[in-house]
């Protein structure tokens, strides 16, 4: 699917993507109510309602993302029920094998992430992510979600690409439809973000379940 030899930059999206969806997917729709609930002393069925549809609503925005956000509008703090159930973050299947392949490979390797600051310091630590990459760039470090074409400007500006050589790899289709307006060539989604969910079965952009069906047969 990919002509490897012209490509010289990988974008790289982290939750569902590199990182299993499976704990963001868990913590927002089972962990977070039941625990509003406990420390509010509400009825879980009707926080859970209540909660998904205020999450939802913020789809696509950059309080969607923020910790700090959703700290502030539910009066709790957010990363520490995150780090109550930490022990779900892990890498999608094959994720390690092919960022270890990337550093042989030798294209440059950006993880180009939703997640802000919050959420990167609790899932690099514990996944040891960042030792293969060579840039990590936040919506949150300049105010605008990838959905947006302000964040692929911003993200060219401190760390230039030509996107005729770059492919993205990304599990939101939003995400890819913005950078495929901005012009970056290669765009690959992901069909199963999450472990314990199905495939997608309809991808508007090509989709691949494991990253191997990416790798040349010959790896370098």
């Amino acid at each position: 699917m990919i002509d490897w030899k012209n490509i010289n930059t990988v974008l790289l999206d982290m939750d569902g993507t590199l990182l299993d969806l499976h704990f963001d997917s868990h913590f927002w729709l089972e962990h977070l109510p039941h625990r509003y609930a406990e420390l509010h002393k509400l009825e879980k069925s009707s926080v859970q309602t209540n909660l998904i549809a205020q999450i939802m609503a913020e789809k696509g925005r950059l309080n969607w993302y923020s910790l700090d956000y959703w700290s502030e509008r539910l009066g709790v703090d957010i990363l520490a029920l995150k780090r109550e159930i930490q022990h779900l973050i892990g890498f999608r299947v094959d994720a390690l094998d092919f960022l270890q392949w990337l550093k042989v490979a030798h294209p440059r390797v950006v993880l180009a992430t939703n997640a802000d600051r919050k959420s990167l310091a609790l899932k690099l630590p514990l996944t040891g992510l960042e030792e293969y990459v060579d840039f990590i760039f936040s919506s949150s470090d300049i105010g605008i979600p990838k959905e947006d074409q302000g964040y692929w400007h911003a993200l060219m500006e401190v760390d230039p690409f030509d996107p005729a050589t770059t492919l993205l790899i990304d599990d939101n289709e939003s995400v890819l439809a913005s950078a495929q307006a901005f012009g970056i060539a290669q765009l690959i989604t992901i069909s199963q973000p999450d472990s314990h969910s199905p495939l997608r079965q309809m991808t508007e952009f090509p989709a691949v379940t494991r990253f191997a069906e990416l790798q040349p047969v010959n790896k370098p």
